[in-house]
């Protein structure tokens, strides 16, 4: 994929959401410079670890070439402007305060390169009483009502495992900045792109919120089951559990014919999706003891054959090993010579039919120092000492083989 093939993108983020932006950025044919601090990205050290670096960095780090710099040392921050001076793109996720301090915020940026697109992601945004608090994917589930309606009825509230605010930030900055850069292409004026969790997490909550005005009172945890919808949640066969997904009156008529009580669907208690959630308990009680009448394999032929959406709970090796998920072409396997054979979950987009396809595996910390610095004009005494300099406080000179 090569719609974004010329522009460069310099990357000062870390963890989860501002790698994911610039990998996607990468993923869509932009060149992505990855500056990191001499020890790494912070996930580098996240365990579980294949060779010597985290999995959840491996996951969102693909198609960069990394840098290692000292920004808080005259010769990073030199290193630092000069990179920006010919970035197209800038993304960092910095603390509070950071990005300034270090010369190397959008005022600082614009300045070197007028017509950059910045996007800067935070936790809580630049405005508000909160806008110096540091953000964290778990904090804002709780900070902003997602983990009170998370779980079942009578549980405490459960974070969501996926990081779901972490990624969909990385996926809001990277709509911004291609919004940002269109705009550029019909104006030429450069852009600065703010992502927040907060913003991310109050979007998230939009339609329950719109309950809750209209409701004027706290939304309680479903569980499973969906406050709007019955019978919609998880249901145990004779075996395993399966999931249930009755979302209109037509495919309850069918699931009804299908479990051989077609009188339900005539019963004025359940004939609509509004009598049915009315009499919830009812129709729980009916569709708990009809659904134990058939192992689960069985019920996802009946349900599937009845056009009724139901789907296996499924861990993640049942998920890897279904044969949809190998003609998705959804995981790209490489061979690579710093972490041997690595799998990767691909981009989750197609263009003109194709899935684009990842260029290189993630990078070693500073594997592309001395490289990218030969680019921005350092002579080979120049880098030589550079990278002396950064061996005993990095344990290596990052990147000195290239």
């Amino acid at each position: 994929m090569d719609a974004l093939q010329g522009l460069r993108v310099v990357d000062f983020s870390k963890v989860l959401a501002g790698p994911l932006c610039t990998q996607y950025l990468g993923d869509m044919g932009a060149e992505v410079i990855k500056v990191e601090p001499l020890k790494g990205d912070d996930t580098r050290r996240w365990p579980p670890f294949r060779k010597d670096d985290g999995t959840v960095f491996l996951s969102v780090n693909r198609n960069k070439r990394s840098v290692a710099l000292d920004l808080k040392s005259p010769e990073g921050r030199e290193a630092a402007q000069r990179l920006i001076a010919t970035a197209d793109i800038v993304v960092e996720s910095f603390g509070p305060g950071v990005a300034a301090r270090l010369g190397i915020d959008y005022d600082s940026a614009a300045a070197l390169r007028p017509d950059v697109v910045y996007c800067s992601i935070s936790g809580f945004g630049s405005k508000g009483p909160l806008n110096k608090g540091k953000g964290y994917d778990v904090i804002l589930q709780a900070f902003c009502g997602m983990m009170s309606i998370t779980g079942e009825e009578d549980g405490p509230a459960v974070r969501s495992p996926i990081s779901p605010i972490d990624q969909a930030t990385g996926m809001h900055a990277a709509t911004g900045i291609l919004a940002a850069v269109v705009r550029k292409l019909r104006t030429g004026k450069g852009c600065k792109v703010e992502a927040s969790l907060f913003d991310t997490a109050v979007g998230f909550m939009g339609y329950v919120m719109q309950s809750y005005w209209e409701r004027g009172s706290e939304p309680r945890r479903w569980g499973s089951a969906h406050e709007s919808l019955c019978p919609y949640q998880v249901f145990e066969a004779s075996d395993r559990p399966l999931l249930l997904g009755v979302a209109n009156d037509s495919l309850w008529r069918a699931f009804c014919n299908e479990a051989g009580r077609p009188g339900l669907a005539d019963d004025p208690r359940y004939a609509t999706n509004a009598d049915r959630v009315h009499n919830r308990r009812e129709v729980l009680e009916l569709v708990s003891e009809i659904m134990r009448g058939d192992d689960r394999d069985a019920w996802i032929r009946r349900l599937a054959r009845a056009g009724i959406p139901c789907a296996p709970i499924q861990g993640v090796g049942e998920l890897l090993a279904h044969e949809h998920m190998a003609a998705s072409e959804m995981i790209h396997r490489f061979a690579d010579s710093a972490h041997g054979e690595l799998n990767v979950v691909s981009q989750p987009l197609r263009f003109d039919g194709q899935r684009p396809r990842p260029a290189s595996p993630p990078p070693r910390v500073g594997e592309h120092t001395g490289q990218v610095l030969a680019e921005l004009g350092y002579g080979p005494a120049a880098i030589g000492r550079y990278l002396d300099a950064l061996a005993p406080r990095a344990g290596a000179a990052p990147g000195k083989e290239a």
